[in-house]
This record gives C-alpha cells, sequence and structure tokens, in this order.
C-alpha cells in the first residue's frame, strides 16, 4: 500500500508537470494575435492569459468526466498506465515546443492514455465510440468550423469598416482584440485545465481513493488551474512566434476575428464535453482570417508542417507511452527508470533549445520563420507600402530584390558588367 500511495503521488505529481507544458505550450492560442498586432505588451499579455486561465477550470467539469470517465474504461486499469501516458504526451510536448509547432497538447494526452491502455489491458480498456464521437470527429472539425467562421468574420470586419481609415479604426479593433483574447483565455482554461483534472481523478479511482464515476475534488480543480496558469505566465515563445507570424500576417481587424471565433468554437464545445484542441482551433481561426482578407497570405509550408504534426500527435504519443507502460509493469525498478528518462529527455530538450532561445524580448522580431511571411506580404503589397514596410526583411527573405537593383545598373553602364561576368 505504501507502495500505490507513493505511486499515486507520482502520478498527481506527473499530471500536473503535463498540466504546466500545457499551459506553456498554448499560451500561443490566446495572445499570439494580441501580442503580433500590438494589441497587448508580451509580458503584459502571458499575464492577462495566465488569471484568466485560473478563472477558467472552475467554470465547467464536463470535459473532465470525459476522460476520467469515458474515454478509458477504469475497470483493470493500472496507476501506472496513467504515468506511462502522462510521459508520452509531456514528451511529445516539448518536442513540438521545441521545433516551435503548435500542436494538440489534448490530443498527446488522448494519444498517451489510449497507448498505454492499449499495451496494459488492449483494446477492452479503450472506448472507441468516445474516441470517435468525442476527440477525432472535433479534430476534424473544430479547425475547420473554426476558420470557415473567422474568414467570413474578417470578410464582414472589412466590408463594415469599409470607407474608413484603417489606422484611426485599428486602436478600436485592439481594443476589442483585447478582450476576445481574454475569452480564448478563459475558453483554455475551461478546456484544458479540465483535461488535466480528469486524469488526476482517474489516477485517484485507480488508487481506489475515489469511486467510480466521481468528479473532480476540488483541490484537483484548485491545482490543475494553478499549474496550467503558471506554465501560461511562463509563455510559449517558441510557439507564439509561429502563430503570431509564421501563418499569416495579421492586422488588428483579423486577429480579433479570428480570436473571437475561435473562443465562441471552443466555449460551445466544453459545455457540450466535447474535448476539441484549442491549438487546432485557434489556427484554424488564424488561417482563416488570413484568407478572409483581401491580398493576406496564408504560409502554407508552415501550415503544412502544423498539418503533419497534428496527424503525427496521436500516434506518436501513443507509442511513448506504450514503451514506458511495458517498462513500468517490470517492477518499482521499471518505474523508476521511466522517471529517469523523463527528467533526462526533457533536459536534453531544454538545452537544445537555449542554442537559439526565444522569449519576450525578441518574440516579435522579423526572420527566422517569420521571414517567408514578410516575404510574401511585401510581393503582394503596393509599392508604397512595400517601401515603408520594413527594408530590414527584404534582403533576408526576398531573393527578387538583387535583380532589380542589378537591371537599372547595367544599362548605363555596360562595361562593368562585362567585367564582372569575366
Amino acid at each position: 500500500m505504501e507502495h500505490m500511495t507513493l505511486l499515486l503521488a507520482i502520478v498527481i505529481a506527473t499530471a500536473l508537470v503535463f498540466d504546466f507544458t500545457n499551459g506553456f505550450h498554448d499560451t500561443a492560442n490566446a495572445m499570439a494575435t494580441t501580442i503580433s498586432t500590438g494589441a497587448l505588451k508580451p509580458k503584459i499579455a502571458v499575464a492577462m492569459s495566465a488569471v484568466l486561465n485560473l478563472v477558467g477550470a472552475f467554470l465547467s467539469v464536463e470535459v473532465a468526466k470525459t476522460i476520467s470517465g469515458g474515454l478509458i474504461n477504469e475497470q483493470g486499469i493500472r496507476t501506472e498506465v496513467i504515468f506511462a501516458a502522462l510521459v508520452g504526451a509531456i514528451l511529445w510536448n516539448l518536442f513540438t515546443w521545441l521545433l516551435g509547432l503548435p500542436s494538440s497538447s489534448s490530443h498527446a494526452l488522448f494519444g498517451g492514455l489510449i497507448g498505454a491502455t492499449l499495451m496494459s489491458v488492449g483494446s477492452s480498456g479503450v472506448n472507441g465510440g468516445v474516441v470517435i464521437t468525442k476527440i477525432l470527429i472535433p479534430a476534424l472539425a473544430a479547425p475547420l468550423v473554426a476558420g470557415l467562421a473567422a474568414l467570413l468574420a474578417t470578410r464582414l470586419t472589412y466590408r463594415i469598416g469599409r470607407g474608413t481609415d484603417e489606422k484611426a479604426t485599428a486602436k478600436g479593433y485592439r481594443a476589442g482584440q483585447i478582450a476576445s483574447a481574454g475569452l480564448v483565455s478563459l475558453a483554455h482554461g475551461t478546456n484544458d485545465a479540465q483535461k488535466t483534472m480528469g486524469v488526476i481523478t482517474l489516477a485517484l479511482v485507480t488508487g481506489g481513493v475515489l469511486a467510480p464515476g466521481s468528479n473532480p475534488p476540488l483541490w484537483v480543480i484548485v491545482s490543475a488551474g494553478t499549474a496550467i496558469a503558471f506554465g501560461t505566465y511562463l509563455g510559449g515563445w517558441r510557439i507564439i512566434r509561429t502563430m503570431g507570424a509564421g501563418l499569416t500576417d495579421l492586422r488588428p481587424q483579423q486577429g480579433f476575428a479570428a480570436q473571437t471565433s475561435a473562443a465562441t468554437v471552443i466555449l460551445a464545445s466544453s459545455h457540450l464535453g466535447f474535448s476539441l484542441s484549442t491549438t487546432q482551433s485557434v489556427s484554424g481561426a488564424v488561417m482563416g482570417s488570413g484568407l478572409g482578407r483581401k491580398g493576406g497570405v496564408v504560409r502554407w509550408s508552415t501550415a503544412t508542417r502544423m498539418f503533419i504534426a497534428w496527424g503525427l500527435t496521436l500516434p506518436a504519443a501513443g507509442l511513448v507511452a506504450a514503451g514506458a507502460e511495458f517498462l513500468t509493469r517490470q517492477g518499482s525498478w521499471g518505474v523508476a527508470a521511466v522517471a529517469v528518462l523523463l527528467v533526462a529527455a526533457s533536459g536534453g530538450i531544454w538545452l537544445a533549445s537555449r542554442r537559439r532561445p526565444v522569449d519576450h524580448t525578441n518574440v516579435t522580431e522579423t526572420g527566422g520563420p517569420t521571414a517567408p511571411v514578410a516575404a510574401a506580404v511585401t510581393a503582394v503589397a503596393p509599392p508604397p507600402v512595400a517601401a515603408a514596410g520594413g527594408a530590414q526583411d527584404l534582403p533576408a527573405a526576398d531573393p527578387a530584390r538583387p535583380v532589380k537593383t542589378a537591371a537599372p545598373a547595367a544599362a548605363p553602364a555596360p562595361t562593368p558588367v562585362k567585367e564582372q561576368a569575366a
């Protein structure tokens, strides 16, 4: 019993670590567009998001019920299975954060639970109907619905503001964007913090502390909300850079439309018990807003890598979790080995991230993943905008620039051209 009590404490602590990674991994969902358009300064934005994530954790427990009593059959599931599932989810979160890819923390957790359960008890431990209706279908529908809503909202916004001074109206849209960003943060806390609540509740049920079908205790709600809020406050700057400028070039009108559309989809699904990915919803909304503005650009190379990461999340986290479950099945030394591997891999990823650090001081800088977007925007913009838009972007990203400067020089001075050719 002492071993089980210790193991249960380790699992709860690991679940809160996952909740923490979920927070900084998904900060971009709420605040990337707000930061990229200049509506809020980076540190203020993440602080606001952290507070609202904490508040959102207290609004509902429907998603927690889906995880603790719906996705996995509680009967016959060992506590070690949940520990292995969390290891798979944490490592995938950290890996995609290192790459700056806004993958789904939710699907990482689901993949870990499914993979570890399949390794432990087989297919009988997973409720296939719940996987299809409350995970897979929402995963496909959420980005499409949010993207279409954002596209229509963006076009409507520009149509309503037609004939007005865009600079004059931008200030009002930035204020609206702050409000919509707060709504997304609230929705994120409502949806994602509950997933950790569900996992901890499931662990308490498998450990015999709670009866099957129980709601999360108050201390579980408080601890999960606090962990995700703390992770949010630290800010996942790499993913914020990708989401804010790596997918498309956003203006305040687009940011407002994208965040409002995403928040509506997330809050509606939370109250229905659909455990969708806030990352996929917000990413779809950002791309929709990019397509909704005339002359807007979506960087499809980044979007393609993001889609691939989405598709790999469930199986990749599931495979890691299955391997971890195999080790934990060997006894205490197996559990210790998995814990050591988790710490070592996490430390290695963190050290790799220090080679090219991204933080609040450089998250909005051009270059890196944002340079191709800047080049594409410059290519479709009118000449006066291109001239004022930033000469610092063009030399690094626009290969056509040297051709433009070389052509007029060759006409009046043909001799130097021959010398260069020689």
